[in-house]
């Protein structure tokens, strides 16, 4: 199989580093990649918004099978253009990618199949919004209604600081058309997981479970981010709440999308809140969480390429997933700033030396003069796996203090959730 990876980041990283293992694979490419990507793929100068140009390389190519990355390709068509074309993509079309792209059109969708989430309006009228939040009272959520690389989400513990984001979204802009209407819903309260499902149009088949760090500092302080580390498993999604999970939003989701005709094919992510009433849906995303995808890949024994091309073609029912039994986890390394303002191209020396159970995924470098440099905002993820999650952390902090990268920093306590109630 000749295979297309689109994307630049550690979540790109991570699938390029398990479709390397498959013995199905003969050749793979990734666009536009990475430095650490280059060690495992041919990487490729094109853009991920770049449709038609990533359309003519994979026909040029003979590509057998293109795994975007990131959501944008997804939500502006790649799918689309590539069943165009002939050739297989792991991904939802554009008009199941609107999961993502519209949060008004996940709740809409959520009402119409029954499945928990918190009460929510759409507004395109900034006063509105504020009356609405006055009325409401905090703690409240405001959300932009579209595509806002995981930064349109503000969960307002006062009146005041709601009806900012409100004025930041919606009056000044600060996330461009993705803001011009926003969503504002209840404020969920339990503990946050990511649960997430390969999906062929009309088998969902679960991808494991992960908990993310959203916030920036240690204990869950600061404002938030792409996620400063994850693990999995997660204690606080028990087996039996994954099944409901699966029973009372994945599956729902997927016969009330294919019942309007939009299948969903590729990978749904369901942010989930627990609950006292149970599980309830936060957001759905149509790709790989990152960093949650690292410590997925990490755990998954199974043959990624031979599943994904089980989804393409609505093989499912007959398919099954393997998971080492060993947690695994991760913890990013960030440029200083972020999220707000990281600090850019600094170099980063050694990574250090190469420990058991350890993976150190590149997220945003770039090669400068043959120096590698920080080129982003969350720039390595180092991920281990163990028998123990303490064991896990450990071996994951181990790694991080043998890189050479003065201007990078991370959070100190990732885990800290399931090794608390583990004693």
């Amino acid at each position: 199989m000749r295979v297309l990876v689109v994307g630049s980041g550690g979540r790109e990283h991570a699938l390029c580093w398990k479709l390397a293992a498959s013995p199905l694979l003969t050749k793979l490419w990734c666009a536009p990649g990475n430095p650490g990507i280059a060690e495992l793929a041919e990487t490729v100068p094109i853009g991920v918004l770049d449709i038609a140009a990533l359309v003519d390389f994979a026909r040029d190519n003979q590509v057998d099978l293109v795994v975007p990355g990131p959501e944008a390709p997804l939500v502006a068509g790649i799918a689309d253009a590539m069943q165009a074309a002939g050739i297989r993509c792991c991904g939802p079309l554009a008009a199941a990618a609107r999961l993502e792209g519209s949060k008004s059109f996940t709740k809409e969708l959520c009402d119409a199949a029954g499945i928990p989430t918190a009460l929510w309006e759409r507004f395109d009228d900034a006063e509105a919004a504020r009356e609405f939040v006055r009325r409401r009272g905090a703690p409240i959520v405001v959300k932009a209604d579209g595509l806002a690389a995981g930064k349109g989400v503000v969960v307002a513990e006062t009146v005041a600081e709601a009806e900012a984001a409100i004025a930041d979204f919606m009056e000044a802009g600060t996330m461009g058309p993705a803001g011009r209407s926003v969503v504002i819903e209840e404020c969920l309260v339990g503990e946050e997981v990511s649960l997430f499902a390969l999906c062929d149009g009309t088998t969902a088949l679960p991808l494991g479970a992960a908990q993310d760090h959203k916030r920036v500092g240690d204990g869950d302080t600061g404002p938030n981010t792409g996620g400063m580390g994850a693990y999995s498993p997660t204690p606080a999604l028990s087996a039996h709440l994954q099944e409901a999970a699966m029973a009372r939003i994945i599956r729902p989701a997927l016969a009330e999308l294919a019942r309007h005709g939009t299948p969903f094919r590729g990978i749904l992510f369901a942010g989930l809140m627990l609950t006292e009433d149970g599980a309830k849906l936060i957001e759905f995303n149509v790709r790989f969480g990152d960093p949650e995808c690292q410590v997925l890949m990490l755990r998954l024994t199974s043959d990624l390429l031979a599943a994904l091309l089980a989804a393409c073609d609505g093989e499912l029912a007959d398919f099954d997933l393997r998971w080492s039994p060993d947690p695994a986890l991760a913890v990013v390394l960030a440029a200083r700033g972020y999220p707000a303002n990281p600090v850019r191209h600094t170099p980063i020396g050694s990574l250090g030396a190469a420990m058991p159970g350890v993976q150190v995924f590149h997220a945003g470098t770039e090669l400068l003069g043959g120096q590698l440099v920080s080129s982003g905002g969350r720039v390595l993820t180092v991920c281990a796996t163990a028998p123990s999650l303490a064991e896990a952390r450990k071996a994951a902090y181990m790694a991080v203090d043998a890189i050479d990268w003065p201007q990078g920093f991370c959070r100190r306590d990732i885990g800290w959730r399931a090794l608390t109630a583990n004693g």
